[in-house]
């Protein structure tokens, strides 16, 4: 006997053309259950179809992980989506494979926030990225600002519930965010002087988005964290100064 969860995320990947070998492996079933899903809702003993466990913190009243959902929200504000999928939804955070402490973490963030959800990964050939995805029909619930159509061509903005736990987790918020559109890096600088040229070099943080909301929600919860930063370009925020950095450094620090 396989959980709801289990049979619900076979079903997804059937949806959305995945062959039942692999939607197997993934799900870790048998091929026959996969196919046995396939062709017909899972009931209950006396025939009628079970009803959904409670699992969403907005329709259910669940508790939810406040710190993994914020930094979960800055890694979907910067590198997530949701899509509609069969009966459910598949939320998606692409995770550069050259960096798989940051692909450990969204798992972990995604099992927190949804634990009646499974988490698997994906990717694509010839794609130096994998994907982390978990499938709930209550997704969009928990996020929101999902919609149609790029975030930078539409309207990003917290209601007051998702507000309140950045405000309150401001660090996990920023973690998110520079962990899937920003970097720390070390700069280098070339001086021209009387007797030549002169290198120096410092540690930078730097988040890219083409988002004008997404960019103030970042402007904010820096200057929430008290850390003085600027524009390098009008699709780049620039946090430069030492004790700038030295302080986003107890909140972030470098992907790895």
């Amino acid at each position: 006997m396989y959980s709801r969860a289990t049979v619900d995320l076979a079903l997804v990947l059937s949806g959305i053309g995945i062959l039942d070998r692999e939607n197997a492996k993934i799900c870790n079933v048998s091929v026959r259950a996969i196919r046995h899903w396939r062709r017909g809702d899972r009931r209950g003993n006396d025939g009628a179809p079970r009803q959904e466990t409670p699992k969403c913190p907005r329709c259910h009243g669940c508790c939810i992980d406040e710190p993994a959902y914020s930094y979960l929200l800055g890694l979907y504000l910067g590198d997530g989506h949701i899509v509609h999928a069969a009966r459910s939804y598949v939320l998606a955070i692409a995770c550069a494979d050259s960096w798989p402490g940051l692909l450990h973490e969204a798992q972990q963030a995604m099992r927190c926030v949804m634990p009646s959800s499974s988490v698997f990964l994906s990717s694509q050939r010839g794609v130096a990225c994998t994907y982390v995805k978990s499938v709930s029909k209550h997704w969009p619930c928990l996020f929101p600002q999902h919609g149609p159509g790029r975030k930078h061509e539409r309207k990003i903005e917290f209601i007051p519930w998702q507000q309140a736990i950045v405000t309150k987790y401001p660090g996990n918020f920023a973690r998110g965010l520079i962990h899937s559109d920003g970097c720390r890096s070390i700069n280098r600088v070339r001086r021209l002087v009387l007797d030549g040229e002169r290198w120096y070099e410092y540690p930078r943080y730097l988040f890219v988005n083409h988002s004008v909301d997404i960019l103030r929600l970042c402007g904010e919860v820096l200057d929430r964290l008290d850390v003085a930063w600027r524009f390098s370009k009008p699709t780049t925020i620039s946090v430069a100064q030492r004790e700038a950095v030295a302080r986003l450094d107890k909140f972030v620090g470098p992907k790895h």
